[in-house]
């Protein structure tokens, strides 16, 4: 496989990325899911993991936050090496997980899953900054996490994060199973937080969907990264991306 050209600072205006992914591993016991993966994310920048199911996608994100049983390389974060560090003190950096599965408290009301984690660093949307862009989360305050449909809590899973201060924000599939009016509107929550300085790395089986969203797309195949695949260019490799994830 040749080596996949990785951008140098092509969106920072000459700075160093704000995330560098240099050779890094990752097992599941004895499963040996990640196998070299290298990729960079600018300051600003919304990129995509794009992958058939199994390629390593959310173990990318899981490995970048340290939820991996060993993993190996480095992960470079505004030019700190996190590979060693523990979950928490990766999150304390300024990187937030938003996972498949939402995490949201059936014990705890919208209102109070929305303030729960804790604020690492200024520069978070307040409560209701949070409410103007998911206004379903004002009127649905008092209700319990759980009674929430699939798209609100996404939002919330989404908001809760935003509120936090971190700058990189990894969202692992955030359309997955919605209906194409939420996914819309998550479409419009991401450009907009982009617009507010944030930067995003969204893993994403619909492409279609990560086009309206994403400067640049990495393809991932048997847990290494095969092609990047810059937004501008997505029509012209239409070919080659039906071929990498098989539709």
């Amino acid at each position: 496989m040749p080596d996949v050209p990785l951008p140098d600072a092509h969106a920072s205006g000459g700075t160093a990325p704000m995330l560098c992914v240099r050779d890094l591993n990752a097992w599941y016991g004895e499963s040996h899911i990640l196998q070299g993966v290298d990729f960079d994310v600018a300051e600003g920048e919304v990129v995509t993991l794009l992958g058939r199911n199994g390629a390593g996608k959310t173990t990318t994100l899981k490995s970048i936050i340290g939820l991996v049983g060993r993993r190996t390389g480095s992960v470079r974060f505004r030019d700190r090496e996190l590979v060693n560090l523990r979950p928490d003190a990766i999150a304390r950096a300024g990187i937030a997980f938003c996972p498949e599965e939402r995490g949201i408290f059936a014990s705890l009301s919208v209102a109070e899953n929305l303030v729960l984690p804790p604020v690492i660093a200024p520069g978070g949307l307040d409560v209701p900054t949070l409410h103007t862009l998911f206004p379903n989360l004002r009127e649905r305050s008092r209700s319990q996490g759980t009674r929430l449909s699939g798209g609100e809590q996404q939002m919330l899973a989404i908001a809760r994060i935003l509120r936090t201060g971190a700058r990189l924000l990894m969202l692992d599939e955030p359309t997955e199973g919605l209906a194409p009016v939420i996914v819309q509107q998550i479409g419009r929550t991401i450009r907009e937080i982009k617009a507010r300085g944030f930067t995003v790395l969204l893993v994403e089986q619909n492409f279609r969907f990560a086009a309206t969203v994403a400067d640049r797309h990495y393809v991932i195949e048997n847990g290494r990264v095969v092609d990047m695949i810059r937004n501008a260019e997505l029509e012209s490799s239409m070919g080659k991306l039906h071929e990498y994830l098989g539709v």
